[in-house]
């Protein structure tokens, strides 16, 4: 009796700057490489659809939803995660969350920082609204929205 195959490929991903190299399932979500296959876990996984934003990687400097994203799809673009958006947790995001005790219970932080870090890089001196379109979806559950918006704007004026 045949049950089917599982259908593996080997992709070389460029990772925080390094080459890495996996044997799965090209329908693997990048969430899944990431974390299963090399051991980077600062990339959280929540609702598995796209909705939460704890799975917020880069992909060339674009925040997307890791969940939801097949490794196949991601060809010769880099992939940065929250350990890899400085060498020493002094990027001016990861600073401004800090001076403003953003997290609580933590969880989610990874993917609000990766989308905060996003939004300036594109805009280094957002308002209130482009703010709130940006991080629109990136869901806290302890309520720091207000914490994370101050941040936001602190980081904007230490990059």
């Amino acid at each position: 009796m045949w049950f089917g195959a599982y259908i593996m490929a080997i992709f070389k991903l460029n990772i925080n700057g390094q080459k890495q190299e996996v044997d799965v399932d090209p329908s693997t979500p990048v969430l899944w490489v990431l974390r299963d296959h090399l051991d980077l876990v600062g990339t959280k996984y929540g609702c598995g659809i796209a909705q939460c934003g704890a799975c917020t990687v880069h992909l060339d400097g674009v925040a997307i939803r890791s969940c939801s994203v097949p490794v196949s799809q991601v060809g010769g673009q880099s992939i940065t995660t929250v350990e890899g958006l400085s060498d020493k947790g002094d990027h001016p995001v990861q600073k401004a969350w800090l001076e403003h005790d953003v997290p609580q219970c933590g969880y989610c932080q990874a993917g609000q920082i990766m989308s905060a870090a996003a939004l300036l890089k594109v805009n280094p001196n957002p308002g209130d609204a482009d703010i709130d379109a940006a991080m629109n979806g990136n869901i806290c559950r302890c309520g720091t929205y207000t914490r994370i918006k101050a941040a936001i704007k602190t980081a904007a004026k230490l990059s």
